[in-house]
C-alpha cells in the first residue's frame, strides 16, 4: 500500500508512472463514488459532448479512461466502438465492468499506445492532461493512432495548459499535422463542488489530425 491517501491533491502531485500506478490501484475501487459524485465531477461530460458536437464518430479511442466515465457518456450519446487505455490496470479492470468498451489497452502515454497506426476515427481524453499527469509531448503517441481526419476532444486542466507549453505545441502541430483547433473552457466540477479546487476550469482541445 502507499503511504498517500487516494485523494485529487495526491493524484495532482504524481511524479512518476510508478506513482499513478500505486495510487489508482488503491483508488480505482471506488473512484467513482469518493471522488467523482462527492466532488460533483463534470469535465467527462463536457469532454463527451464536446466530441459529438464537434461531429466525432467511432470507432473511438478513451484515453486515460480510467474507470469509464467519460466512456459511459459517450456510449450513452451512441458513439462506439470505444477502446479504453490507461496506464493502471486495477481503473482498466473497473472500466470494462460497464460494459460500455470493446477492449482494454494497458499503456503509459510516454511510451505510445500499442496499436496499429491510423486505428481510430475519434480519440477522447477527459482527465489525463492535468497536474502530475502527461504534458503535451504525448500528444505525438495519439495522433499515431488516429486516421486521417479524426476528431479529437483533449480536456487540458487550465494551469497545466499553460505551465506545460500545451499553446505553443498546438501551434505547431498547426502547421502541418492538426487543423480546425478550437479550444472551449469549461468547470470541471458542478454546483455541488466545495474542495479548494471546485472552481478550477479545463479546456478541451478539439481539432482534427490533418
Amino acid at each position: 500500500m502507499s503511504d498517500k491517501t487516494p485523494d485529487l491533491r495526491t493524484a495532482y502531485s504524481l511524479e512518476s508512472p510508478e506513482d499513478h500506478k500505486r495510487l489508482y490501484a488503491e483508488w480505482a475501487g471506488d473512484y467513482d463514488e469518493s471522488f467523482a459524485a462527492r466532488e460533483d465531477y463534470q469535465l467527462h461530460i463536457h469532454t463527451a459532448r464536446a466530441f459529438v458536437g464537434a461531429g466525432g464518430q467511432g470507432p473511438v479511442l478513451d484515453v486515460g479512461a480510467g474507470t469509464g466515465l467519460c466512456g459511459a457518456v459517450l456510449a450513452g450519446l451512441g458513439v462506439g466502438p470505444i477502446d479504453a487505455t490507461d496506464i493502471s490496470a486495477e481503473m482498466l479492470d473497473q472500466a470494462m465492468r460497464k460494459d460500455i468498451y470493446r477492449d482494454a489497452i494497458e499503456a503509459d502515454l510516454n511510451e505510445g499506445i500499442p496499436v496499429p497506426r491510423e486505428s481510430y476515427s475519434g480519440i477522447v481524453s477527459s482527465g489525463t492532461f492535468t497536474h502530475g499527469h502527461v504534458g503535451p509531448e504525448a500528444l505525438s503517441a495519439l495522433l499515431r493512432v488516429a486516421r486521417h481526419g479524426a476528431q479529437f476532444a483533449l480536456s487540458i486542466n487550465t494551469k497545466h495548459f499553460e505551465a506545460k507549453g500545451f499553446a505553443d505545441a498546438l501551434r505547431a502541430l498547426e502547421q502541418d499535422q492538426i487543423e480546425n483547433l478550437k479550444l472551449p473552457q469549461v468547470r470541471i466540477y458542478g454546483d455541488l463542488a466545495a474542495g479548494d479546487n471546485k472552481d478550477d476550469t479545463a479546456f478541451i482541445a478539439l481539432f482534427e489530425k490533418s
